[in-house]
Parts: structure tokens; sequence; C-alpha cells
């Protein structure tokens, strides 16, 4: 007998910190995800920003931190990336209402030869912790890809979020690092135990001082701002 695949139970959350109501799949890690952005409010150290009009949301998971951008400011411009399919999902229902939110099930790489879902498993292996390799010679992709070059479409990038589970060890290690250069503000949280091996956090450290950047720590997340101070 062939058992089909069930969508997973959802309800509906409200919080005052996104103007419309948000999807939780139970028995996953939107619970955790949904806490760490609406109650604990992680992203806190940004509430000073000013005009933001670009957001690029590179690991966007379900949905949530785009949610709380496009709510905190409103009318800005938000182009997310989610690799996993089921994520995504959840995602275009979390934004669909937000006219200005663009959404993309792709990974963040060095290239844009698409790549693999790992089957190595990472931290806790649940939901928020998908995380995609390069495909073996021969092998077909099964996620497409992009690099970062494609932002050089667009002026100006007020403020871009990184969490994309180790993948920014690539990213940052590609030759062509210029797409910085169009960036106000970098939101990253690093992973220095993945399987892309450790000292990533120092690897990004150095790129955006290099560039001009000062960071700041906030809990697991790295603020670096152009032209700062070092908190």
């Amino acid at each position: 007998m062939t058992t089909l695949a069930t969508e997973p139970e959802i309800e509906t959350r409200h919080t005052i910190w996104a103007h419309y109501p948000l999807q939780v799949r139970k028995d996953t890690s939107d619970p955790d995800v949904f806490g760490q952005v609406f109650i604990d409010r992680e992203y806190a150290m940004l509430d000073d920003l000013k005009d933001v009009r670009f957001v690029v949301d590179c690991g966007a998971y379900v949905g949530y931190s785009a949610a709380y951008f496009l709510s905190r400011w409103p009318g800005c411009r938000l182009i997310a990336f989610e690799a996993d399919w089921d994520n995504c999902r959840q995602l275009i229902r979390n934004v669909i209402n937000y006219y200005d939110a663009v959404w993309n099930r792709c990974a963040i790489w060095s290239h844009g030869d698409g790549v693999k879902l790992s089957g190595t498993r990472y931290r806790d292996g649940r939901e928020w912790a998908i995380h995609v390799q390069d495909c073996e010679p021969g092998e077909e992709p099964t996620t497409p890809s992009t690099d970062m070059s494609w932002l050089f479409a667009y002026p100006r990038v007020d403020l871009l979020k990184m969490d994309i589970e180790g993948a920014e060890a690539v990213v940052f290690s590609a030759p062509d690092l210029s797409w910085i250069d169009r960036v106000d503000n970098l939101v990253i949280e690093t992973h220095d135990d993945s399987c892309f091996g450790p000292g990533v956090s120092k690897l990004v450290a150095d790129v955006m001082t290099q560039r001009g950047f000062n960071g700041s720590h906030h809990g697991e997340l790295t603020m670096y701002r152009k032209g700062e101070p070092s908190a």
C-alpha cells in the first residue's frame, strides 16, 4: 500500500510585528524561528535604520524575517531566496499579501549551475537546518543556485540578511566579491560548525572589514554597517 504524503498541520499566528497573520507548521522548527523573530526580536538591532527601500533576504526559510522587514519598513521592496521547496511554499504563503515581495526557490552559492540538497544531517536535522552542496561530476542538480552578481542590476541594497547554513563560506570565498560594495548593511548568521569547515566567522569578518564595514555582535547574528563604529 502506498501512503500519500500529507501537508503538515498548520496554525495561524498573529503578532504586532507583522502586518498580516502568519502560518506556522506544527511539529517543525517553525515555532522556534517564529519565536526568535517576533518574541525575542532578534532583528531589533536594525530598528534605527531609516529610509530602507530595498531588502534582500538570503535564506528566508518560511518568510518570518521577510514579513518582519516588510512590516518594519512599509513600502520597501524585498527579494527572498530559499533553497528548500517545502520551506519556500510556506514562504510564499507568508509574504503573498505584501505586494512588494518577490520570492525565489534558489540557493545562494558561488555559481549559477545548480546544486543539490545535502544528505548530511546538520545540527538537529530539522527544517531550519537544511543545507546544500555542489553536485558530483555528471550528477544532475536538484536545486537552482545563483551567485551574488545579480545585485549589479540594482544601485543600492539597504539591507542584506544572510542565514544560509554555512554556505556563506562558499559565497565569501568566491573570486569576485565586488557585489558587497552595493550593500549598505549586512546582518548575517555565520556557521563555524557546518560541513563547510571552521573559520567562517573570521572569513566574513575579514572580508567585510576590508570592504570598509564595522561589525557588532547581537546574539547569533552579526551586524555589519558601512562606516559605522564597532561595538
